[in-house]
């Protein structure tokens, strides 16, 4: 079974409130771009790659040699070759990001021809349901509060919140606002705080990180995550080491290699890679195992479309060293990007698909919405 075609269908319309510039926020503007693969047998996969249909584009354009014609049922040989060949290209940017929407529709068409989820496929399942964290936006104005609520209504039993003013204003800011989410989710509901060191212009740095954990502290916070700029290895392996809580980071690296400095010196406690930017499941799932060798956590990041969600909650499933998946919320490119909406359990879990290859039915009618009219191509097997 060889790939035949690449399509691109760039989401538009719903992309999440986050930490973009204002210059980026257009009625048009377009972060998240669905990847399919389409077979000369007729079988086809999606994947799903965190950034423009733009730069995608011009990296199939790159890569477009060395896919046609090639096996479509060898997901990671196939990746590597790819990563192999763009070496002088674009090696961790824009077609690292392209090769992971690819990667994970690879998967996808395997696990349709052989009938399988892809955790199964990976070496097996570890666990049929996982812990959903919901990911909102911080704030001081009361909208925090009012999210918090809703996802309670909705069964979540773990909350991340994050960017907005915290880390932007002051300290007593800061404090108010984790006080006061911990108030409404109450003493037995996981907290997760994102300080968004990522963020353009970050302007702390160690000192300001310990100092914000030990607050947290106080508040039972799970985890603080991205308190420092992504390149800071050495600012993260002393935080890591004197921090009170767990730190966690990475979500901005790409490929296995970029992750071996942080998880051998342990720099953070755990890892974040995103499975639509840091080369797919193939890459995703061996910086998992590589982490779980030192004993690290691994967290997927999941700032995500409903495939990326779908992505995860396969690796999730088939790495020993995971316990939480995330879940962006509210986000109409999940919710409604979905044929059956996803139910939590009353323990605040979710079931993990064990249908083949990502095991989620798409919805036609919310893909056609945010691409403007575009449709999945029809594949020989499904479900």
């Amino acid at each position: 079974m060889k790939i035949e075609n690449i399509r691109l269908l760039p989401l538009r319309g719903a992309t999440p409130d986050g930490g973009w510039d204002e210059k980026l926020l257009r009625d048009d503007t377009n972060l998240h771009t669905l990847i399919e693969v389409v077979t000369d047998e007729g079988v086809t996969g999606v994947g799903s790659v965190f950034t423009s249909e733009t730069l995608v584009r011009g990296a199939i354009e790159v890569l477009h040699p060395f896919l046609i014609g090639v096996s479509a049922i060898d997901p990671t040989v196939t990746s590597e070759r790819l990563h192999q060949q763009s070496f002088w290209q674009g090696r961790g940017g824009a077609i690292t990001h392209a090769i992971s929407g690819i990667d994970i529709a690879l998967w996808d068409i395997l696990g349709k021809v052989t009938g399988q989820p892809i955790s199964r496929l990976l070496g097996g399942r570890y666990r049929e349901t996982i812990k959903p964290y919901a990911s909102l936006l911080m704030s001081d104005s009361g909208q925090m509060e009012r999210d918090l609520e809703a996802g309670l209504m909705r069964g979540f039993r773990a909350f991340k919140i994050g960017w907005g003013p915290f880390g932007r204003v002051s300290s007593a800011t800061d404090q108010r606002i984790i006080q006061s989410a911990r108030q409404v989710v109450g003493d037995d509901v996981e907290l997760m705080v994102d300080a968004g060191g990522s963020d353009a212009f970050w302007p702390h740095g160690y000192k300001w990180a310990l100092n914000t954990s030990k607050m947290l502290e106080d508040y039972a916070i799970t985890w603080f995550e991205e308190p420092l700029r992504p390149d800071d290895l050495n600012g993260y392996r002393l935080l890591t080491e004197n921090s009170p809580i767990p730190i966690a980071g990475c979500e901005v690296l790409t490929r296995r290699q970029a992750f071996v400095p942080w998880i051998e010196q342990r720099a953070i406690d755990y890892v974040q890679p995103d499975v639509t930017k840091v080369g797919g499941i193939s890459e995703e799932f061996r910086i998992a195992e590589l982490a779980d060798d030192r004993s690290i956590l691994f967290v997927p990041h999941g700032w995500n479309t409903a495939v990326g969600l779908a992505a995860d909650l396969q690796l999730v499933a088939a790495a020993r060293n995971a316990r939480w998946v995330e879940y962006l919320t509210p986000s109409r490119y999940i919710d409604d990007l979905l044929l059956e909406p996803i139910i939590m359990s009353d323990q605040g879990e979710l079931q993990i698909p064990d249908g083949p290859g990502l095991g989620m039915r798409w919805n036609p009618d919310g893909i056609a919405k945010y691409t403007g009219g575009m449709t999945l191509t029809s594949s020989a097997i499904s479900f």
